[in-house]
């Protein structure tokens, strides 16, 4: 039932039915008294230059459109990178360092999923957690990190730094912002961006099938568990007869959801993504396959602008 739920919400957000549009245009009053809260937020924000390249990878609709991927294929260029996300899902407050220059500090309870799958996929990477972005920042620069990555970074309009927004390469057909939509700002700020990155042309999204960290086939009975937002994107990789098991964002899985599964599906292998990973390997599952996700991004991609950026405090201009 729950799952038939999020399901719903998701169709409703994104590509609604006819009852769905008349629910949207119903919530408009409350869409343009949200609209209004961010271009205020926006128009007062006095943005804060904090003396570090920040480079911000975001995007202006609801859940995932690729940020964590993306974020790790460019913070694996540099050296002494720093990663900052709010950490959502985390069972922690405040800030906490999960990895420091690739070292793992702290358990993925106390991290957040995307924050310890960031901190496993860039091994010499420093990796920080905090509701707090400025104060994040400012530690960074204590650990004598030289770049930042913003995971999800668009909206703090305070904080000066570089903007990558990231663009579906299935635009939603429900145009409006929350709660009428599924977009967290006007999609006109898409000019707002530095640089744009759409799926599809820009950057495209390579997904392999891994048992024990090699290549593989998918057996012919397998169940998908995840709890990543948007879940049925994934069936576009996969089998057509696959089933799926689905979770809200960042859902914290307890041993009685796996031991559930595993009853129900007895004959069936377990396929999970790299976010949903870092949190079932407590569960010590047997036929456990991943389903991994790279960012392959065009060489067409002009990055100029951001490298003269990132230069720019090296010549402390």
């Amino acid at each position: 039932m729950k799952q038939k739920f999020y399901l719903w919400i998701e169709e409703y957000l994104f590509f609604p039915n006819n009852f769905q549009k008349i629910i949207s245009f119903l919530l408009l009053p409350l869409t343009f008294i949200y609209m209004l809260i961010i271009l205020t937020k926006r128009a007062m924000a006095k943005q804060i230059e904090l003396g570090i390249p920040i480079i911000s990878v975001g995007n202006i609709i609801v859940g995932g459109s690729g940020k964590t991927p993306v974020t790790i294929n460019l913070a694996s260029k540099y050296e002494d990178v720093c990663i900052i996300l709010r950490g959502y899902g985390r069972a922690s407050k405040g800030l906490q360092i999960v990895s420091l220059r690739g070292k793992i500090l702290v358990d993925v309870k106390t991290s957040g999923d995307e924050a310890m799958l960031l901190a496993n996929s860039l091994p010499k990477a420093t990796v920080i957690v905090s509701e707090n972005r400025v104060t994040a920042i400012l530690k960074a620069k204590e650990l004598a990190c030289k770049i930042i990555f913003l995971d999800d970074g668009f909206s703090k309009y305070h904080i000066s730094k570089f903007n990558i927004l990231l663009r579906p390469k299935d635009e939603p057909t429900n145009i409006f912002c929350l709660p009428s939509g599924g977009y967290r700002e006007p999609k006109g700020f898409y000019a707002q961006a530095d640089i744009e990155l759409l799926e599809g042309k820009d950057f495209k999204r390579v997904i392999s099938i891994k048992k024990d960290g090699k290549i593989t086939e998918l057996p012919n009975k397998t169940v998908l568990i995840t709890a990543i937002s948007k879940p049925k994107r994934l069936l576009e990789y996969l089998p057509k007869d696959i089933k799926m098991i689905s979770f809200p964002d960042h859902y914290s899985f307890s041993k009685e959801d796996i031991d559930k599964i595993q009853n129900e599906y007895k004959e069936y292998v377990i396929l999970t993504t790299g976010k949903d990973l870092v949190k079932l390997k407590e569960f010590n599952i047997k036929n456990l396959y991943l389903m991994d996700l790279e960012i392959e991004i065009s060489k067409d991609v002009d990055f100029s602008l951001m490298n003269e950026y990132i230069e720019s405090f090296s010549k402390g201009v």
